[in-house]
């Protein structure tokens, strides 16, 4: 599967920050967004929505891609016994602008609800802690997703 998403995220126009590890960037950063989604026991469209909506954004990816690239992190997430092998991942490859945006991506998949749940609020802490972002600047992201 692996091989067929690395196929169809190279048919996809690559943003100017893109390098041989964009799929593996890709899964990863996919891959905690959703465990944020499910973090509260449920998943709902609007957590949905706006999980598609920034993977398209931020990884300039057609419909089709985002699908695939949602199913295979569904995937690596239910495989996964903890967090440690996505956030190494995000830790190694993003600059702390970038992983700034992704809180910011974490807290809006949260509000996206309109409820936050005391587990999804330590979730995005814990994830947080392991990617090395300050606590000032969670709270700036999470600002910044309130709009």
């Amino acid at each position: 599967m692996l091989d067929s998403l690395k196929r169809l995220l190279a048919r996809t126009p690559a943003t100017s920050s893109a390098s041989p590890k964009a799929p593996e960037i890709q899964v990863a950063a996919a891959a905690l967004l959703l465990e944020l989604a499910h973090a509260d026991g449920e998943f709902s469209t609007e957590e949905q929505a706006h999980i598609r909506a920034a993977l398209a954004r931020h990884f300039a990816l057609d419909d089709e891609a985002v699908t695939a690239l949602l199913a295979y992190a569904e995937e690596a997430r239910q495989g996964s016994i903890d967090h440690f092998a996505f956030t190494r991942t995000v830790a190694a490859q993003y600059d702390a602008g970038q992983k700034l945006v992704l809180a910011e991506v974490m807290w809006g998949v949260i509000l996206a609800d309109g409820t936050v749940a005391e587990h999804e609020a330590y979730l995005i802490r814990k994830i947080s802690n392991l990617l090395d972002l300050a606590p000032g600047y969670l709270a700036e992201a999470k600002a910044r997703a309130r709009g």
